[in-house]
């Protein structure tokens, strides 16, 4: 379940890190909080127009970590609210998750479906 904090950091503007480790080691890719859409099932779901490590990466170790946040939402101490989602990605070239985000977005590639196995607020 997404938590309703983590809901407002989605409206709100800034940065999404995605990390993955791949057989090169570990890489950082970014998107905006904006993009990210949330699936019926709890998935995040992110553009990706390139992305090309990252999905490399996934093909060996779906296992990703990310960080969102935004200074426009209250968080655990006072302004600002973070979190660190720890989940399983893979990469979609078709599909209705596909389709709904190269509706609003009609330069990506492939849609990053991201499974959370945990989420915690940081901040």
């Amino acid at each position: 379940m997404i938590p309703e904090t983590l809901m407002e950091i989605l409206k709100q503007d800034g940065i999404v890190a995605i990390a993955t480790l791949g057989q090169d080691g570990p890489h950082l890719v970014n998107t905006w909080n904006s993009y990210v859409r949330i699936s019926d099932d709890g998935r995040l779901l992110i553009p990706a127009g390139y992305m090309h490590r990252t999905e490399a990466n996934i093909a060996v170790n779906p296992e990703v970590l990310i960080t969102i946040g935004s200074s426009k939402v209250k968080g655990l101490h006072g302004p600002g609210a973070g979190f660190l989602i720890r989940g399983t990605a893979a990469f979609l070239f078709s599909g209705p998750e596909f389709d709904l985000l190269k509706a609003r977005f009609d330069w990506l590639r492939a849609t990053l479906a991201v499974t959370p196995g945990s989420i915690t607020q940081t901040w």
